[in-house]
């Protein structure tokens, strides 16, 4: 059965510097053709967007004129239909990463990659994947480097069933919820219910910050 893809439009580019405000709409477009774009500057400018428009995903720069990206990132996962944001940044120090991500943010990337990757990775994205760059995952895992599962506190309070355990090891090998489902042979709404006690469990609101938590905790050694 095909993976059912996430749509890419409308979608909102929150980016000051127009040469990337340009290269970003083409990125999206040379995924889906068909998408409708709008492109702002600042936060303000996005909030405005936001009033009069349900966007299908975003793709939000930290280092805005008015304020942290981040907020942004909060609010739209604060949203009953909780709009996908994707961070593309110059900036890539660890703790903006994970302030992103804790945000609930469904991927961050940084701007120096090549367009194909940044291609790829919003095909991933619309299949349910949670891109980071390689370079800012591997710095961070390096700071999480947890106690292996047997050495986890009992006040650390996580207490992941064999199945969900299952489906957050799924999660880390970048596995989109079809996939999840197709490999445990369960139904996606299922595999979502065991994702979200997931979220729950280990107080974080995406799967790349659920990635980096079971890490810290040992939960993936």
């Amino acid at each position: 059965m095909p993976t059912e893809l996430l749509s890419l439009t409308p979608a909102l580019i929150v980016e000051d510097d127009p040469a990337t405000q340009r290269r970003l709409a083409s990125i999206v477009r040379e995924v889906d053709p068909d998408a409708e774009v709008t492109i702002v500057g600042s936060l303000a400018e996005a909030y405005d967007a936001l009033s009069r428009t349900d966007f299908a995903i975003a793709l939000v720069d930290v280092g805005l004129p008015d304020g942290n990206g981040r907020d942004l990132v909060a609010r739209l996962h604060a949203r009953p239909e909780q709009t996908p944001a994707l961070v593309i940044s110059s900036f890539g120090h660890e703790e903006t990463v994970l302030s992103a991500l804790q945000a609930g943010a469904v991927g961050y990337l940084l701007k120096e990659r090549e367009d194909i990757e940044l291609v790829l990775s919003l095909k991933s994205i619309q299949r349910g994947g949670a891109p980071i760059d390689p370079l800012i995952a591997r710095r961070i895992l390096e700071l999480l480097p947890g106690p292996s599962l047997a050495q986890v506190a009992p006040e650390d309070d996580v207490r992941l069933s064999a199945r969900e355990l299952e489906v957050l090891q799924l999660l880390a090998r970048g596995c989109s919820n079809r996939e999840i489902a197709d490999l445990i042979t369960l139904s996606r709404l299922t595999v979502e219910g065991y994702i979200k006690a997931v979220y729950r469990k280990l107080a974080v609101g995406s799967r790349t910050a659920a990635v980096f938590e079971a890490q810290k905790l040992g939960l993936l050694s």
